[in-house]
């Protein structure tokens, strides 16, 4: 018995080897290297973390089913102690392997459950990088360019047949029309125009999805930014915070609360639309688009999406972008007209997710339907 006892410690402390490479592998330089590092969540790297810790949970079994349970001079306190503490840690190990595999849609990808979600969902990648299908047979078809930032790549949808500019390409009828997503989470003006200029496809249609947080670069050269949070700092206890960040269940139930004050992007965003310095240098980068809609002779089109939890406050800060749209005679679809069919937690994809859910997004698509189809002659 003492003899397997042994075996045991000597097999986890061969497991220890792997378990502290998967698990906190920072500590030794090491980085995992696949497409999109720091997005997703690669699945093989996370079965192996499974695998390492099932195997981890099976050797402390051992050592409690020799140790104690075989054990007749085992202390009986320390016997009930121990079937406690082994019960706790199988219980624990096992939500821990389960939430390796618990996917769910964040604002960002700061959380593990998010990056799960990646992984599962944010595909197809065209050449380009986007989150699209490639077109085949296209070279006869309308091309109608959507451009915008991850409510128009889909952000917290499942599937891209959900977003708006899919949905968009069968109203207006995939034979005759070719819809591309040019949408990137994250984007703001300035990155949407320079992607516009490099993407191979010239619009015949361009359509622009605009957002109050499109102004950030011109706000952050007028040395206003964004307040980051810092993920974790906010737990007080010692040690805490780099388990939270490293394991997958602590981390899920961290991610259930919010860590960031709504007021920090309001107030951002506040400044940003009231402060000339900003908005017309803003107003000078959307020139730019809508003077290049005009050189390839692609009638534009403005899908205004507002905070989705705050409508009112939206349309108040970004106005002057309407404003601006509404006197270059640009279409624009001011989607917070239109919303109050719908209850305000079925505009959203999920608690923790304020993207447009794909009940908005149908309506992003018949709204902006509507406003092509009129105006085609």
């Amino acid at each position: 018995m003492t003899s397997k006892l042994v075996t045991s410690v000597f097999r986890l402390l061969l497991l220890g080897i792997p378990f502290v490479l998967l698990f906190f592998p920072d500590k030794w330089n090491i980085k995992f290297d696949y497409p999109y590092a720091g997005l997703v969540d690669n699945f093989y790297i996370r079965l192996a973390k499974a695998m390492t810790l099932l195997l981890v949970l099976v050797e402390l079994l051992r050592m409690f089913y020799y140790g104690v349970i075989k054990n007749e001079k085992s202390n009986k306190i320390i016997a009930n102690i121990a079937t406690l503490g082994i019960m706790v840690v199988w219980l624990v190990g096992l939500l821990e392997i389960t939430f390796m595999f618990i996917s769910q849609s964040h604002e960002g990808d700061l959380s593990k459950a998010s990056q799960i979600w990646f992984a599962k969902y944010w595909r197809p990648i065209t050449a380009e990088g986007y989150r699209d299908f490639p077109k085949t047979n296209a070279e006869k078809k309308k091309k109608v360019l959507v451009l915008g930032d991850s409510f128009a790549a889909g952000h917290g949808l499942e599937n891209t047949e959900d977003r708006f500019s899919d949905q968009l390409e069968q109203k207006l009828g995939a034979d005759n029309y070719a819809v591309y997503n040019l949408g990137v989470s994250g984007s703001d003006t300035r990155d949407e125009f320079q992607r516009l200029q490099k993407f191979p496809v010239k619009p015949e249609v361009l359509v622009l999805e605009y957002f109050p947080n499109d102004i950030e670069k011109a706000a952050r050269d007028a040395k206003l930014t964004l307040a980051q949070f810092q993920p974790y700092d906010d737990i007080k206890i010692p040690g805490a915070g780099s388990l939270v960040m490293r394991f997958y269940f602590p981390n899920y139930l961290y991610w259930q609360f919010p860590h960031m004050p709504p007021a920090s992007i309001t107030d951002f965003v506040q400044k940003s639309y009231t402060d000339t310095t900003i908005l017309n240098p803003h107003l000078r980068d959307l020139q730019k688009i809508v003077d290049y809609a005009r050189q390839n002779n692609a009638p534009m089109y403005v899908v205004m999406v507002p905070f989705l939890q705050n409508v009112e406050k939206s349309n108040g800060y970004t106005k002057p972008i309407e404003d601006f749209f509404i006197n270059q005679k640009i279409p624009v679809v001011r989607l917070s007209d239109h919303l109050g069919s719908i209850p305000p937690k079925e505009r959203i994809v999920g608690k923790n997710d304020g993207h447009a859910s794909a009940k908005v997004n149908a309506l992003i698509a018949d709204l902006l339907y509507k406003q092509i189809h009129a105006s085609t002659p």
